[in-house]
C-alpha cells in the first residue's frame, strides 16, 4: 500500500504487505476492534480470531464450531516535520486494510488460519518541502510486514489451555529519502564528519571522496530511492518464518491469567533490485569550479538483515460482577536487539547511462554500504480495559494503552516518525443471535514530539478505528 492522498485501499493479494500507523513502535497496538477496544488487552480472554495476533491460547475459549471473521483497519496519521520556521505534513492520510481469519474448535483442539498487517511505519513529504533537501523530488518511507498465522490451540484441562502458532512474514520498504550535503558527509570520515548519525564507506564513497577531496559544500544533496510505485507491493521485500507461544489458566472462576511469547521473525535482507543513489554536486566532476549537476547511479540496494522483534506478554482477565469484566496486559517488545540501525548496501550496475556515474563506477566506485543510526529502546506496554454486556445483545468496552516512545530523540527521522506513546480507545460490540456478530472499535493518540540531532522536529498523532463481522456455524 503506498502512501497517498485521500483513502487508499490496500487488497490482499497473496501475501502482500500493508502499512499502518503503529502505535508501539512499529507493531499495531491492539489486533481485532475486541482488543483494540480494551487498549490492546488481549492476553487471558476469548478476542475471537485475533488471538493468532494476540495469545493463541486464548483461540482454545471459543465455542465449539466454526467461526468466520473479516474486517477492516482505518488509520488516520497526522505527521507533521519542522525545521527553524520551515513546517512540512505529511501526504499520507488516510489507509483501509483487511482482517481476516476461519477458527474451528472440535472438542479440546482449535486452529485456524488468519491473515493480519503485523504494523509498520512510514510518511510522505512534497517535493517542494524542506524535507526534499532541495532536490525537488517527493520523499517518502513505506515500511509493512504481513502475516499469514496458522494457530493450534488445545484445552489440556477444563482450566489450562496452551497454543502456538507457525507464522509467515513478508515485509517490504520503499523508501525515497533525501539529505543535505552536510548531512551525508557528516557520515563520511574521508570527508571529515563525525558520523553522528551514521556512516557510509565503500569503494563507491572512496571515489567520490577522491574526486571532492574534503570539501563537503561541494555536495548540494544526496538521494537513495527505492519505490516500485505499485498499490500492492513495495520495492524492497523479504520474508521469513515465526511463532509464538501461549498458555491461559483459570485460577478461579472470576479471573483468568493468560501469557505469550512472540518469537523474533528474521525476514533476511530486503532486495531492490531497481535502486538509485543521486548526488548533486558543484566542482570538477560537473566539468569545472562553479559548475553544478546531478549524478544518477542505478544499481541493486539491500537493507540487511531486517527482523521483528521477540515479544513477552502477560494479561489477565477478572469478572467482580455479572457483566463487567476488567481486563489488563503487559508486553515487552525488544526493539532494541533488532533496530540498532538501518543497514543498507548499494551495489552499482556495471553499465551507467550517465557518463559521470559510469565513470565514477568503471573508475572503482563498486560498492557502498551505510549505516542509518536508529538504536532504539525496548518499549513496556500496559493496555488497560474493561467491558460491560450492557444486554444479551450490546457490549460496551473502553480501555488505554500506555507505552514508551522506544527511539531516542537525537535518531528520530521525520520519514520514520515512529515515536507514539499512548492512545485512548473506545469499543463496542453487538450480537444479532448466536450466529452473528459484529465488534467497533475507536482510538485517539495525541501528539508526540521529537527533535533529532539535526534540530528537526517530529510530531506525529492520529485517529483510528476497527470492524469485524462474525459469523459462527
Amino acid at each position: 500500500m503506498k502512501f497517498k492522498n485521500g483513502i487508499v485501499l490496500c487488497i490482499l493479494a497473496g501475501a502482500v504487505p500493508c502499512t499502518a500507523l503503529a502505535t508501539n513502535g512499529l507493531s499495531l497496538d491492539a489486533y481485532g476492534p475486541i482488543s483494540a477496544g480494551l487498549g490492546g488487552a488481549g492476553m487471558a480472554f476469548d478476542n475471537g480470531m485475533s488471538a493468532a495476533m494476540n495469545n493463541p491460547a486464548t483461540l482454545g475459549l471459543m465455542r465449539e464450531g466454526n467461526h468466520v471473521e473479516g474486517g477492516v483497519i482505518y488509520l488516520g496519521p497526522s505527521v507533521k516535520a519542522t525545521a527553524a520556521t520551515l513546517e512540512a505534513e505529511s501526504l499520507a492520510t488516510t489507509f483501509l486494510m483487511p482482517q481476516l481469519g476461519y477458527g474451528r474448535k472440535s472438542g479440546p483442539l482449535t486452529y485456524g488460519l488468519a491473515i493480519f498487517p503485523s504494523g509498520g511505519m512510514g510518511a510522505e513529504y512534497a517535493a517542494d518541502s524542506f524535507a526534499a533537501a532541495g532536490s525537488g523530488e517527493l520523499v517518502r518511507s513505506e515500511m509493512a510486514v504481513l502475516r499469514a498465522v496458522v494457530p493450534v490451540a488445545y484445552n489440556i484441562t477444563s482450566d489450562l489451555t496452551v497454543g502456538a502458532t507457525l507464522d509467515y512474514a513478508r515485509g517490504g520498504m520503499d523508501v525515497k529519502l533525501a539529505m543535505t550535503g552536510a548531512q551525508f558527509g557528516d557520515m563520511v570520515a574521508a570527508l571529515g564528519g563525525t558520523q553522528r548519525a551514521g556512516t557510509a564507506s565503500g569503494t563507491l564513497v572512496s571515489a567520490l571522496a577522491s574526486n571532492m577531496g574534503t570539501a563537503i559544500e561541494g555536495v548540494n544533496w544526496v538521494r537513495f530511492d527505492f519505490s516500485d510505485n505499485s498499490a500492492l507491493t513495495q520495492a524492497a521485500s523479504g520474508s521469513g518464518m515465526g511463532g509464538k507461544l501461549g498458555a491461559v489458566y483459570k485460577v478461579m472462576p472470576e479471573l483468568t491469567l493468560g501469557a505469550t511469547y512472540h518469537l523474533k521473525t528474521k525476514l533476511g535482507s530486503l532486495m531492490a533490485k531497481d535502486a538509485t543513489l543521486s548526488m548533486n554536486m558543484t566542482g570538477p566532476m560537473c566539468g569545472g569550479a562553479g559548475v553544478s549537476c546531478s549524478v544518477p547511479i542505478t544499481g541493486e540496494l539491500a537493507v540487511k538483515d531486517f527482523a521483528w522483534p521477540d515479544m513477552v506478554g502477560f494479561g489477565f482477565a477478572y469478572q467482580p460482577m455479572d457483566g463487567l469484566t476488567l481486563v489488563g496486559d503487559y508486553k515487552l517488545i525488544r526493539w532494541a536487539d533488532v533496530m540498532s540501525a538501518f543497514n543498507i548496501g548499494f551495489t552499482p550496475a556495471t553499465t551507467q547511462a550517465n557518463a559521470t556515474a559510469n565513470a565514477i563506477v568503471t573508475g572503482g566506485g563498486t560498492a557502498l554500504d551505510a549505516q542509518l543510526f536508529q538504536r532504539w529502546n525496548n518499549q513496556n506496554v500496559f493496555a488497560l480495559g474493561a467491558m460491560y454486556q450492557l444486554t444479551p445483545a450490546v457490549t460496551l468496552r473502553g480501555g488505554l494503552n500506555l507505552a514508551n516512545n522506544p527511539i531516542p530523540d537525537e535518531y528520530v527521522n521525520p520519514i520514520f516518525p515512529a515515536i507514539l506513546k499512548n492512545a485512548y480507545h473506545v469499543g463496542a460490540g453487538y450480537a444479532w443471535d448466536a450466529s452473528s456478530d459484529f465488534n467497533l472499535a475507536f482510538d485517539y493518540a495525541p501528539g508526540v514530539e521529537a527533535t533529532n540531532g539535526s534540530s528537526v522536529k517530529s510530531k506525529l498523532g492520529g485517529i483510528g478505528s476497527q470492524f469485524t463481522y462474525a459469523y459462527h456455524f
